[in-house]
């Protein structure tokens, strides 16, 4: 008969698909409340421990919340009930809840974060970006080859279809009829890697929280015609998002492996701060930027 596994014994099955020693230097995965060796029933996994997510795990009794974001990144001085952080871990301890974070260590496993969203993009055979040290075929971000080229408005279709909906939506920067065969993806932040990218030979680079400037330098220097990537800029949470069915399914077959019993499910709440969207009654032709028309300055 299977065993209803302890916190610690879910850190370690955990541990074994998103080794906590390949999380970036910068990184705070790992646990981050609860007591090793509470029993662990339901585990509920979401991007970010917010209060919709934590509310949610209360709701459905779970024993575990597993968060792609750590709730404590940085340094905190105090986590008193009156704060955000605080009221987080003031309910999740009093509800006897734990709260464990797998953050760039699952970036950089196999089947983590960016592998999933390359998949989405159809791509199966890829490699990393950034490969880690100790094992070439893990690190951040991924890319490879479509088996077929696509335009780049099809592909952005393609991920708009399966990522969550957003009030960002997905932002794409090139030719909409430009072929694409080799596709980069970063789940997550992924401005810093552009180089990386462009020393790949990507034709679109996919990922979130492309910043002003070096997505203008990015996007001017592809109109050169220099090989350099088009743009797709998604959610952050949304690119994160679709790993989350596939971390839950891997690590509930860890479980049954071990001999355990605990139910693993994803949370249907949404983690993404942006609540919605407000379209310019004006929206000029998108090669035309005219604020007259929506501020009534004269031109």
């Amino acid at each position: 008969m299977s065993e209803i596994p302890t916190l610690a014994e879910v850190v370690d099955a955990a541990d074994r698909l998103w080794p906590l020693r390949t999380q970036q230097s910068w990184d705070a995965s790992g646990l981050i409340a609860g007591r090793p060796e509470a029993p662990v029933r339901r585990i509920l996994m979401a991007v970010d421990a917010v209060t919709p997510t934590v509310q949610e795990a209360v709701e459905t009794e779970a024993d575990l919340l597993l968060t792609h974001h750590p709730l404590l990144m940085r340094g905190v001085s105090t986590v008193a009930a009156d704060t955000y952080k605080g009221r987080v871990l003031h309910e999740l301890i009093e509800r006897r809840i734990g709260l464990l974070a797998c953050h760039t260590n699952a970036d950089a496993a196999r089947d983590g974060v960016s592998d999933v969203l390359l998949r989405a993009c159809g791509v199966e055979r890829m490699q990393p970006l950034e490969p880690s040290s100790e094992d070439p075929e893990i690190g951040i971000g991924r890319v490879g080859d479509l088996d077929e080229p696509v335009r780049l408005v099809e592909l952005s279709q393609r991920l708009a279809a399966v990522i969550p909906p957003t009030a960002q939506g997905v932002r794409v920067a090139g030719d909409p009829d430009r072929m694409i065969r080799r596709v980069a993806v970063c789940g997550g932040s992924g401005d810093s890697l552009f180089e990386t990218v462009r020393r790949a030979e990507a034709d679109v680079y996919v990922t979130a929280d492309l910043r002003h400037h070096p997505a203008s330098e990015a996007r001017e220097t592809a109109l050169t015609g220099d090989g350099s990537p088009a743009l797709i800029d998604l959610s952050h949470a949304a690119s994160e998002w679709l790993w989350l069915p596939v971390g839950a399914a891997a690590l509930q077959e860890e479980l049954s492996a071990r001999g355990f019993r605990a139910e693993v499910r994803v949370s249907g709440r949404r983690s993404d701060p942006w609540d919605f969207r407000v379209p310019s009654p004006h929206e000029p032709p998108q090669d035309v930027w005219e604020p007259s028309r929506s501020t009534g300055v004269a031109s």
